[in-house]
């Protein structure tokens, strides 16, 4: 399992989807995941520091979740099944572990919100991990898959994936935030 933050929120110009980048911590080891406007805006809100009149889906997750006495220990994005990822919030209820599944969508705006470490299990990244080439980079602003072997069966599942990684524009991930 390795510790990943938030890189950014974007938007393909390509199809208007969102995307989360996250990003391994002492790495440049990146993984994109799709995810609803909705949520994109609820992640891009609490990243901006944005305040808003009325609580969120994810800020009322928050409140209801201390209310009980309970806290966010972590979440982590544990699977990557039929193109589909999986999360878990993993949460501290007197003193025992309680892991409740989840979107990893959902399980990111609720961790941007309690502050808590966000982490990814070695088999997604392994699976769906892209590694910024600075020599493509440099010389076309492409990202290429983690270098082994690529099943083309595998290939042609993941099409749609590596079409969108594509169109991102990465250039400036490596530029520091303000």
């Amino acid at each position: 399992m390795k510790e990943m933050s938030i890189e950014s929120v974007r938007l393909s110009l390509m199809n208007y989807q969102r995307v989360v980048i996250l990003r391994e911590k002492d790495s440049d080891r990146y993984l994109p995941i799709w995810i609803g406007p909705s949520e994109a805006d609820a992640i891009a809100v609490r990243l901006q520091d944005v305040s808003v009149a009325r609580p969120l889906t994810h800020d009322l997750l928050k409140n209801m979740i201390e209310q009980l006495g309970a806290s966010v220990a972590y979440i982590v994005v544990n699977d990557l099944s039929n193109d589909t990822f999986f999360a878990r919030i993993v949460l501290d209820v007197n003193g025992e572990t309680m892991e409740v599944d989840s979107r990893p969508s959902d399980a990111l705006a609720l961790a941007v919100r309690v502050n808590v470490p966000i982490y990814a299990e070695d088999t997604v990244l392994d699976s769906a991990g892209v590694i910024l080439d600075e020599q493509a980079q440099a010389e076309d602003e492409s990202v290429s898959p983690r270098s082994k072997p690529v099943d083309p069966e595998e290939l042609e599942r993941l099409g749609a994936f590596k079409d969108f990684i594509e169109s991102l524009d990465l250039s400036d991930l490596d530029e520091p935030k303000s």
